[in-house]
């Protein structure tokens, strides 16, 4: 008679299947929890301890650590010495493993203590699993609860388990034991950068396609930690796709930056507009008046409740994304009427504290710039007003988020001209320049991501009503820089931090 160990800790469906085991004749061993479960629901099963002739002990640590039970799982069926071992010492083989695991995922981010998560490490489970994986010629293993239907499904059609489907549900535990020791080595190092980078991620979800149309995609999200684009709740419209995501999560670390009413309007993958103002309402006209050939397709994100009014505005044109912590009744009525846009209610800032970039072969990982100046110090004779302080900041918490060469130009809480993505910081200054000349305003402001290797940046700017600006110095010719600042009545503010974003 064949055999199957069953030991879960989430029960969903584990009596349709055990049913159907003991209907194809294979004898059920079960341990604690689940052994009593299924003798409640009147499933006829015998307790490991009958098997091991060894009771449970210290809490049921110690259960199916044995030679009766790993024997069985690793003895190789086609070796005559293995099976004569089992022979000798009395031991019968185990051919089916249906295993789950203590839930450390989920506890870990629980405000439990050290020592209750130390307890949702889960050492039996994982031991039987790679065990039977390591045996899967022989053995069916079972980890993933929506892989029960299609084994019943194949055991009814053909009479046994496949070779192929047995090696596919042994890569699933390796797979799955993986990231589950990658969550438990974060847990326990705790180190910044650690000897092997042992990151634990889940599939969330398979995407139409990634950035273009012929490279397929997913989305996994982080098991040790939560997120803002993991802790999302969609309300409308289609489904997200590879490049909506990434958008949304730089729309939502812009207006995450203020404690203000901020919009910020993104388009592949930059800022074409932001805006602080007393109302959402305003916030967005702001930002849509600063860019509103580049917004049309593109994602708008708020860091307050979008309402009736603002709605009203929204659905005049034709966006891919609206992204906020709340939505009125009567916006959602509204921007609900288009049945393909999606609205996104985000209400957790933004987390992380690492960031990784992969490189063929490797992939580099850094801190989140999470900083925006060291200290601010004045270095020309002209002094910025209150306001222009004001404006400074935000567009140097704008120039964050800025492809570099960036170059932010702004005034009243309100981004003017945005250059970015150049491999000369002149030429962004003059994309910027040339944006924001069309509001014809004075006394603006710019933030640069980077310091000014000549003084062509104060010249051109100089011409084009710039009269305070923020960068992090750091050239060996600031000095040209802030004289020519002096020479045109400019402030200038050294952050004496650099922002690149490559």
């Amino acid at each position: 008679m064949k055999r199957a160990l069953i030991s879960v800790y989430d029960k969903t469906g584990i009596l349709d299947l055990a049913n159907f085991l003991v209907s194809k004749n294979i004898e059920i061993i079960s341990t604690g929890g689940t052994y009593k479960y299924l003798l409640e629901n009147n499933i006829p099963v015998i307790e490991v301890s009958k098997i091991t002739k060894f009771e449970e002990m210290l809490d049921g640590r110690v259960k199916t650590l044995h030679p009766n039970i790993h024997g069985g799982i690793l003895a190789l069926r086609d070796n005559k010495e293995h099976m004569n071992t089992l022979k000798e010492r009395n031991i019968d083989t185990i051919d089916y493993v249906i295993v789950n695991l203590y839930p450390f995922f989920e506890k870990v981010k629980q405000e439990l203590s050290f020592e209750d998560k130390i307890e949702f490490i889960d050492i039996g489970g994982p031991t039987m699993l790679r065990s039977a994986a390591k045996s899967f010629k022989d053995v069916v293993v079972l980890t993933d609860i929506k892989d029960y239907e299609a084994i019943k499904n194949e055991i009814n059609e053909r009479g046994n388990v496949s070779f192929e489907t047995r090696k596919k549900l042994a890569g699933k535990v390796f797979n799955l034991t993986s990231a589950y020791d990658a969550a438990i080595s974060q847990f326990l190092l705790n180190e910044e950068f650690p000897e092997y980078l042992t990151i634990s991620y889940k599939k969330e979800s398979i995407m139409r396609y990634g950035e273009n149309s012929h490279q397929k995609a997913a989305y996994y999200v982080d098991n040790m930690t939560d997120g803002a684009m993991k802790n999302f709740e969609q309300l409308n419209g289609k489904e997200l796709s590879f490049n909506n995501v990434r958008d949304m999560d730089l729309a939502w670390k812009v207006v995450s930056e203020f404690n203000e009413t901020a919009c910020c309007a993104v388009k592949h993958s930059t800022p074409c507009g932001v805006a602080i103002a007393e109302s959402v309402k305003m916030a967005y006209q702001k930002a849509y008046d600063a860019d509103p050939i580049s917004i049309f397709g593109g994602i708008v994100a708020f860091n307050k409740e979008v309402d009736a009014e603002t709605a009203k505005l929204l659905e005049k044109i034709f966006l891919e994304i609206i992204i906020a912590p709340e939505f009125s009744q009567e916006a959602l009525e509204i921007l609900t009427t288009k049945k393909n846009l999606r609205l996104i209610k985000c209400t957790k800032k933004p987390s992380d504290k690492k960031e990784y970039i992969k490189v063929d072969g490797g992939i580099l990982v850094q801190d989140v710039n999470s900083e925006l100046y060291e200290n601010l110090e004045i270095m020309t004779k002209a002094k910025p007003s209150q306001e222009q302080e004001k404006d400074l900041i935000f567009a140097l918490k704008v120039v964050k988020y800025v492809k570099s060469n960036a170059i932010v130009i702004a005034k009243d809480g309100q981004t003017l001209g945005i250059g970015g993505g150049e491999v000369s910081r002149i030429w962004a200054a003059e994309k910027a320049v040339e944006r924001a000349e069309k509001f014809g305003k004075d006394n603006l402001v710019l933030a640069s991501d980077a310091f000014f290797p000549f003084k062509d940046v104060v010249e051109l700017v100089a011409k084009n009503k710039v009269s305070a600006i923020v960068q992090p110095g750091g050239s060996l010719k600031d000095q040209e820089s802030i004289d020519e600042c002096d020479k045109n009545n400019i402030s200038m503010i050294f952050s004496k931090l650099r922002h690149f974003k490559h």
